[in-house]
């Protein structure tokens, strides 16, 4: 569900929007010296890829100025001549000035009228310094394989606790902290991902940290949507490597044959309630994200009209939340009229490991009897099987 937006937000959106409408412009100028005759590219940054936005022929004097429609929301483009880069973020129509210096002007250069890009240079240089520094750690024949693997893990690990610290939870709201969650080096040839959701569970709550972030500041944004869809999928392959460690990942025939496995949690009163406690009647078993935006919303309302409509033939929604944030949850489901239970464990719940979950949401429906019965991929009409159940 979306998070309230303070009023001096709303008229900062909203001002946004206007000069969008109006026709104003953002603008990227300045001069990259010692380029005569060089080619500068005006590129945008976008989820799919880069676009060229425009270029320009430099002259001795190196100037150049490019400019754009004013965003919503932050955007990313970058300056580059061959494949000497300069990272600039977006946001509504300011004036952003570089200077820079060629052959070397991806670290050369100073940017003056955004202290969002002043942060997002202070990255692109630490980011260099750790790639010469885990570059040097590979090329030292003086370690051995599994000491130069090791030292390479410490100075990553010891960069991404500073990117943690100083950027992405200081400002999550802001694009620098966006530009951090994407930086990756390249050694021996291989590109690595300084932030991967898809094989730590630690980067997966850096992303989403920022995902919540950029739900309340720019709700309902493409970027904000694409770093939930990528925590989401981090989320869902940890379950799965982990539960094979654990040799806990329930293969789906056998958990539809087991009848159900237990859960108890506390409810939003704060009482233990179990999930065999709901025997006697057909229970909708639901793993629920909240902190989904108007993803959780719509569902929400989804949930309302089935137990609106058959509650009182004996139907019950028994729905366990996996938010990190338990003060949240609780008042997200304040006026709920159903179960709503709360995993302490998040994502690392053993319950997710043990139906098997691998996307949330995800549900299952449980006969009178406390016998499993299908899971949501194996129904096609909701509303028929809840109907055959009572």
């Amino acid at each position: 569900m979306k998070i309230s937006i303070t009023r001096p937000l709303i008229a900062v959106a909203a001002a946004a929007l206007l000069s969008s409408c109006m026709g104003e412009k953002f603008h990227v100028e300045g001069n990259v010296k010692n380029a005569k005759d060089s080619v500068l590219y005006f590129e945008h940054n976008g989820l799919e890829g880069f676009t060229v936005v425009d270029s320009v022929k430099l002259d001795e004097t190196g100037t150049f100025a490019f400019s754009g429609d004013g965003t919503k929301c932050p955007d990313f483009y970058r300056l580059r001549i061959a494949g000497q880069i300069i990272n600039v973020a977006i946001d509504s129509t300011e004036t952003v000035s570089v200077e820079a210096s060629y052959p070397m002007m991806a670290s050369n250069y100073k940017v003056t009228g955004s202290a969002e890009n002043e942060k997002i240079r202070e990255l692109a240089l630490s980011q260099m310094a750790l790639q010469s520094r885990c570059q040097a750690l590979a090329s030292d024949n003086s370690l051995s394989p599994d000491s130069t693997a090791m030292a390479i893990e410490q100075a990553i690990d010891a960069y991404k606790e500073h990117l943690r610290k100083n950027y992405i939870y200081k400002e999550p709201m802001r694009a620098y902290a966006y530009f951090a969650l994407f930086q990756y080096i390249v050694v021996n040839n291989q590109a690595r991902m300084v932030f991967n959701p898809s094989q730590n569970r630690d980067d997966v709550k850096v992303f989403a940290a920022v995902a919540t972030s950029w739900d309340t500041y720019y709700p309902g944004s493409e970027r904000g949507l694409n770093l939930h869809n990528i925590a989401l999928e981090g989320m869902k392959n940890k379950r799965i490597i982990d539960g094979q460690r654990q040799g806990l990942v329930v293969d789906q025939s056998k958990v539809i044959d087991s009848g159900v496995i237990d859960i108890n949690l506390r409810n939003n009163k704060g009482q233990m309630v179990s999930l065999t406690s709901m025997k006697g009647k057909v229970v909708m078993l639901d793993f629920h994200l909240f902190n989904t935006g108007d993803e959780s919303t719509k569902r929400i309302m989804m949930l309302r009209e089935l137990y609106n409509k058959y509650h009182a033939r004996g139907f019950e929604i028994y729905q366990v939340s996996v938010d990190e944030n338990e003060h949240f949850w609780k008042m997200q489901t304040a006026n709920l009229p159903w179960v709503s239970v709360f995993d302490p464990d998040g994502e690392e719940s053993q319950y997710l490991v043990k139906y098997n979950v691998q996307e949330l949401p995800t549900f299952f429906l449980i006969d009178r009897n406390n016998q499993l019965q299908k899971r949501d991929v194996q129904i096609t009409d909701l509303e028929a099987e809840i109907e055959k159940m009572l």
